[in-house]
């Protein structure tokens, strides 16, 4: 039978991991895609995604694929070292997290300009495997970017709000 000191450590542990596992695992995410992108294998890989996109379209028939797979993978690694320093710089956190968001809101678009997302000749709002699947993904990123935003700010000593329904409204 767990004891009340038991479960005191157990939660200490918990809350521990809670608070750098998030950093931890979007930092080395960025890391490896960071890193990937210096290769051709995957500078090939995302110029679809990027040929279909308003946004960042216009960049390929400019730089060319290697140059802005390598681009992307420089701000990745940036992103990653940023995050990374959350408890030692929080200020660098914030913009990594902040730069993450834009990320993440900029990846999760091609989700709507991607041809093959969405399944035509299935039932209901059917998405693909790759790209769709792939790009959906990105929503969940997205969220814990802005959490991390919202921690970063806060350890960074910007803005020093109430929590919402803390006071029980």
């Amino acid at each position: 039978m767990p004891t009340e000191d038991s479960i005191a450590r157990a939660t200490r542990l918990i809350e521990a991991a809670g608070r750098f596992a998030p950093y931890g695992a979007l930092a080395l995410i960025f890391l490896w895609f960071g890193g990937m992108k210096f290769t051709n294998y995957e500078a090939e890989a995302i110029a679809g995604l990027i040929t279909s996109s308003p946004f960042v379209g216009w960049t390929l028939p400019v730089f060319g694929p290697q140059a802005v797979s390598v681009a992307i993978g420089l701000i990745e690694l940036l992103i990653a070292a940023c995050l990374a320093a959350r408890f030692a710089a929080p200020k660098l956190a914030v913009f990594g997290a902040g730069a993450a968001v834009a990320t993440f809101l900029l990846t999760f678009s091609f989700f709507f300009t991607t041809n093959g997302v969405f399944i035509a000749d299935m039932p209901g709002p059917a998405i693909s495997v790759l790209p769709g699947q792939f790009l959906l993904k990105d929503l969940g990123l997205l969220a814990l970017s802005v959490a991390l935003l919202h921690d970063s700010c806060r350890a960074a000593g910007f803005g020093h709000h109430k929590d919402i329904d803390s006071d029980g409204h």
